[in-house]
């Protein structure tokens, strides 16, 4: 596919199934079985006026092998081009773990619904102070809980909040992995660090790791976090996930207060495939981002 097929901005925003033409100009190696891609456009005008939101997702194609959804790792707050990580895990993978920096893939999206940011923002900061109250409301605590490549849904909102680091109150970062190899995003470390508290935590000893070992739900107990006013945000494998939200709620923590993404059961990315159908429910229509109390209400068998 040429330059010249993709059509204007308007005219793929009226037809989902068009991909952008995108380079990846950069190649991040995170772990042994991971990679950051990051992609700019060609077209420019889409370049400039491409939009998304922090939780979003993307159809991502290699010409000749396929396409695959991938969530945008990267933050709306820092323009110029695209970022995804992707695990190497199948056919698709492999072949985008194969191409090199100049590649061209194809890009179609945003799709799917983002994290309700602007709920959790100070009324200070948003410039609408509680009602029947002389002092604004606070900012919510945010509390980021990530296992392995789980953080690479996360990551968009942690940077997005930390771009934005005044509507929010205290922000803790969990993150963990089985081996402090797994551990993506070691390179944003120390700017999460200088904004955040950043807790990071191996499966097993390690000869020179300084930080926790154990699991992650385990180190959420120990760190005990306050639930007032506090926001949890949690992705990882799904045995973590389980895990930490029984966790969550022995610490106080209700269904409304937690939300996760569904990302790993889409594919089409419009609701056409019904790969991502749960009950009434279409994942990528109406997540991958649920609130826990959304996720309860869905059929037991999910």
């Amino acid at each position: 596919m040429s330059s010249s097929q993709i059509s204007s901005v308007t005219d793929i925003k009226q037809n989902p199934y068009k991909p952008f033409l995108a380079t990846v100009e950069q190649i991040i190696e995170e772990t042994w079985d991971t990679k950051t891609f990051r992609a700019v456009f060609h077209d420019e005008e889409l370049r400039e006026k491409f939009t998304y939101e922090p939780g979003q997702f993307q159809e991502v194609s290699v010409f000749g092998a396929g396409e695959a959804t991938f969530c945008l790792t990267s933050t709306p707050t820092r323009p110029g081009g695209i970022e995804f990580s992707v695990k190497r895990v199948g056919s698709l993978t492999d072949a985008l773990h194969e191409i090199s920096e100049g590649a061209v893939v194809g890009i179609r999206g945003p799709f799917g619904n983002w994290f309700p940011y602007k709920e959790w923002v100070s009324s200070s900061s948003s410039g609408h102070p509680t009602p029947n109250t002389q002092h604004p409301t606070p900012g919510k605590d945010l509390l980021f809980i990530g296992g392995g490549i789980g953080m690479a849904p996360l990551r968009s909102l942690l940077n997005f909040c930390l771009d934005n680091r005044g509507d929010y109150g205290k922000i803790d970062v969990i993150y963990g992995a089985r081996t402090s190899g797994d551990l993506c995003y070691k390179t944003e470390f120390d700017a999460w660090r200088a904004n955040s508290n950043l807790y990071l935590t191996i499966d097993k000893e390690e000869q020179g790791w300084e930080h926790n070992v154990g699991f992650v739900p385990s180190y959420l107990n120990d760190l005990a976090p306050k639930p007032a006013n506090t926001i949890a945000i949690t992705c990882g494998p799904p045995i973590m996930i389980k895990f930490v939200l029984q966790n969550l709620a022995t610490l106080g923590f209700v269904d409304e207060q937690i939300y996760t993404t569904l990302e790993m059961k889409m594919k089409c990315g419009v609701g056409k495939c019904g790969r991502c159908n749960i009950g009434h429910k279409f994942v990528c229509l109406d997540g991958p981002v649920f609130s826990y109390a959304e996720i309860k209400g869905l059929p037991p068998e999910f």
